[in-house]
């Protein structure tokens, strides 16, 4: 398997707190649903009034607070290859 020699940590505190590591890259956020590439695949967080508190690139790391609903994995890539990220569009 591919993915087997790759790490991912999620970690869910009381559903209102949410530490993920090995994230690539945000494609996209809002206070309902944020969408992520991590070296397992798409990542794809629901809830309600969320917040990206932290997010390192340096240390593939990510925190999110607010009322979390659902994650969902997909291995398909969100939009396709001509995607752009959401920090890759604001820094242009």
């Amino acid at each position: 398997m591919e993915n087997a020699s790759k790490i991912q940590n999620v970690i869910l505190e009381n559903r209102n707190r949410l530490n993920i590591s090995g994230v690539v890259d945000v494609l996209n956020f809002d206070e309902e649903i944020i969408t992520m590439v991590t070296e397992l695949g798409i990542l794809v967080v629901k809830g309600a009034d969320l917040h990206l508190n932290r997010f390192s690139l340096d240390n593939t790391e990510i925190s999110v607070e607010g009322q979390i609903n659902s994650l969902q994995y997909s291995d398909k890539a969100a939009g396709g290859k001509n995607s752009e990220s959401f920090f890759t569009k604001i820094f242009k």
